[in-house]
């Protein structure tokens, strides 16, 4: 039978199936004969959302080029149909600039582009928007505001005060030691300092955003040191820099008032008390760009100026209207170049957590001189590069993968024994993070490294390259290098079990065979994939409980293997990560008095407390918004930045590097539901809230929720839930409800009452 007949025949195929409610069969038939664009002229506004959903589901499990293709012609018949926040969203997914900006010009309605900016702030783009999305200057700025998530925090405090839980809380409310028998009690004489180190995380997590806590921002008393500054001074050495850290993750999202509290701890005569309050600056602006951009500041000003300017003496109102003013970068790159080296490593982390994803040339610039130095100590040079991978996430930047690859290649075989090294591979990784095929040429190059490193590199690249992907083969490459019995010594491994974790977290059929993978590797691998597995059960299943998981972490928390139980325990907070889980807590509180005379496993218990009631129970840490679809790069980078850090607990989280758990901020968000009118001001409306159900190809018009219930928004969204409104009175102008919602009032509307 000739093919032009058969093309026929197929027409008539689509045709009918698409008028006879068959949508998955016809884009079956058209997979198979290749030729997708053929549906295109078949939707209607009847069918099209079917369509589409069973696109973009099918698309996960497509072999490359399949895969982008389907969402390609999701996009268009979106487009098509003007249905542009679900383009959008199939843009951001393929990583698209060109399509962002044709959704925004493809309409004249300024709702819209507001609504669209709120789905670009969530998903954490640096999008500089330009006269064709908005002519109009004040349009225009009010939608980079958006963008710019200036308002964020304002929306994180609404919730709050809705749900009553501004009272600050204090590290012993979330131990409960009254609840636990009474050795517990007798540890807190134990190591105070670290005891301390681990309040000040616990309070810094549990108070994040809320702009006060009963540790850091107290008011200060008759004295003028004030009962913050007897806090910092509670902690020692290192210790000072995560205290006066925790105070810009205290006043996380709201930069002026932030900048002004932080302020005073910049003239400390302690430099470690300086670090902490330049990583402190980097964290209040994680998230947030505020309008004045510091560069173009930075640019006329000298540098000697600013630093004359800290030598004037100008009254402290003075100081903080400068302050603002110059911002996280102008006030950050100064401190790069600084002799001590804590201090260096606060500014350049601080930059790192303040421009994640934000490609600022000035600190590839900065940053790159220091990587190419050789005199750079070991640490300094370190965190210069995670910066970078962290600013530059997934840009694929040549010039930044040389710089780091250079320094990998020059260090000597004693510093390639340092346990921090294992994140100059990390950094390299970040570069490339989800972009598949665009790292072959930079892991081609990893083969010549020193041995000491060389697979380290190969299997980082490789699990970050394809990190929410799905990708089974990767998946299977990674599970053959678990499968080998190696010498001792050998560390690649543990990267190479948190990469099935990475891969496999894309949908949910591969998260549970990832689950069932990561038990068989705890009763046949060797130790150092067994001190990895928890970590990977941790970033599966992030801020969302389940039972099974919880209950092999809990089994893991009390393994004879010191390093098994930490990451076990640390897991522990990242799978209740913000969801207040009472089962967890009270897993954790009996740890607490098991491990009482541990002190580094005590640390990890506090942490982990810290983690589940991250925010009062209001943020999350998992890098997936837009019901699961959606996977934001700034997130992930720093949670794998974190995780890396983990493997090797004893020497860096438990060592002087504490502070590398700030970076998980850059994964924090509100799990809310904040339903806005059409002038941004919070609206109050009915929603049902239940258990999200898939209906991909499912007959008619099935429920999309079970198990609801009906609230008042502002609510909260625990993880597989979804909302939709309960009244027409308003339409929402995008069809998944989650983070800010701008609703349109429905002229069609009647109040039968």
């Amino acid at each position: 039978m000739p093919l032009d007949a058969l093309m026929e025949l197929v027409q008539q195929i689509v045709a009918f199936h698409m008028k006879h409610n068959a949508e998955p069969e016809a884009v079956d038939l058209l997979m198979e004969v290749e030729d997708l664009d053929l549906l295109i002229e078949h939707v209607d506004a009847t069918n099209y959302k079917r369509a589409c959903l069973y696109l973009t589901s099918s698309s996960s499990y497509l072999p490359s080029p399949d895969d982008v293709l389907a969402l390609d012609i999701a996009y268009t018949i979106y487009m098509k149909f003007e249905d542009y926040a679900s383009a959008l969203r199939i843009a951001l997914f393929i990583d698209n600039i060109q399509y962002v900006k044709q959704v925004y010009t493809s309409t004249e309605d300024l709702l819209l582009k507001k609504q669209f900016s709120y789905i670009i702030a969530r998903h954490g783009l640096a999008l500089e928007l330009d006269d064709d999305i908005a002519a109009d200057d004040d349009d225009k700025e009010a939608l980079q505001d958006i963008v710019n998530n200036v308002k964020l925090g304002e929306g994180y405090l609404t919730l709050a005060r809705d749900v009553e839980v501004m009272e600050p809380k204090s590290p012993e409310d979330i131990y409960k030691a009254h609840l636990i028998d009474g050795r517990a009690s007798a540890s807190s004489s134990l190591d105070s300092a670290r005891q301390n180190l681990a309040a000040t995380f616990v309070n810094a997590f549990v108070n994040a955003g809320f702009g006060q806590d009963k540790l850091m921002t107290v008011p200060s008393e008759s004295t003028s040191g004030g009962s913050s500054g007897s806090w910092l001074f509670k902690n020692k050495e290192h210790g000072k820099a995560s205290a006066a850290a925790s105070l810009g993750m205290i006043l996380l999202w709201d930069v002026d008032n932030g900048l002004a509290q932080i302020d005073k701890y910049l003239h400390s005569n302690d430099n470690h008390v300086v670090a902490g309050a330049l990583l402190g600056v980097g964290i209040v602006n994680c998230g947030v760009k505020n309008d004045c951009d510091p560069v173009s500041c930075l640019l006329r000003v000298p540098t000697g100026a600013v630093i004359s300017l800290f030598g004037c003496t100008l009254s402290h109102m003075e100081f903080c209207y400068l302050f603002i003013f110059f911002q996280a970068l102008a006030l950050l790159i100064d401190f790069v170049n600084k002799e001590d080296t804590i201090i260096r490593i606060g500014a350049i982390l601080g930059l790192g957590i303040a421009y994640a994803g934000s490609h600022k040339d000035e600190l590839k610039v900065r940053l790159s001189l220091i990587l190419g130095d050789p005199k750079t100590p070991l640490e300094v040079l370190v965190f210069s590069a995670i910066t970078l991978g962290l600013v530059y996430v997934g840009s694929c930047n040549e010039e930044i993968a040389q710089s780091i690859i250079f320094a990998l290649m020059d260090r000597s075989d004693t510093e390639l024994n340092e346990p921090l090294i294992r994140l100059l591979p990390v950094a390299l990784g970040l570069l490339y993070l989800g972009k598949q095929d665009s790292v072959e040429a930079t892991a081609e190059v990893s083969k010549t490294f020193n041995e000491k490193i060389r697979k380290y590199c190969d299997v980082t690249l490789l699990s970050l390259a394809y990190a929410g992907t799905g990708n089974v083969l990767k998946v299977q490459k990674l599970l053959g290098i678990c499968a080998q019995h190696l010498d001792k010594g050998e560390t690649h491994q543990g990267p190479a079990v948190l990469g099935i974790a990475l891969i496999a977290m894309a949908e949910e059929l591969g998260l549970d065979m990832a689950i069932r993978s990561l038990e068989h590797l705890l009763q046949y691998g060797e130790q150092n994939i067994r001190r990895a597995v928890p970590l990977a059960l941790g970033i599966l299943c992030i801020s969302n409980p389940k039972v099974n998981v919880m209950d092999t972490l809990s089994r893991l928390s009390h393994d004879t293997d010191g390093d098994v139980s930490m990451a076990a325990i640390i897991s522990l907070g990242l799978i209740g990560a913000g969801t207040n889980n009472a089962r967890i807590a009270g897993m954790l509180r009996n740890l607490s008095s098991y491990y009482y005379k541990e002190a580094g496993h005590l640390f990890c218990v506090r942490i982990a407390q810290g983690l589940v009631h991250l925010g009062k129970g209001l943020l999350t840490l998992s890098p997936y918004h837009s019901d699961r679809f959606l996977l934001s790069p700034m997130a992930l980078a720093g949670l794998v930045t974190v995780l890396h850090a983990c493997l090797d607990m004893k020497s860096i989280i438990l060592g002087k590097y504490h502070y590398l758990l700030y970076v998980l901020v850059l994964a924090m968000q509100p799990r809310m539901l904040m339903t806005v009118d059409e002038t941004l001001k919070p609206l109050s409306v009915p929603v049902r809230v239940g258990q999200a159900v898939d209906v991909v190809g499912q007959a008619g018009r099935p429920k999309t929720i079970t198990g609801f219930q009906t609230h008042s928004t502002p609510v909260l969204l625990a993880a597989g839930e979804r909302a939709e409104l309960a009244t027409e009175k308003y339409i929402p102008l995008t069809r998944v409800l989650e983070g800010f919602v701008i609703l349109r009032e429905n002229p069609d509307y009647r109040d039968d009452h």
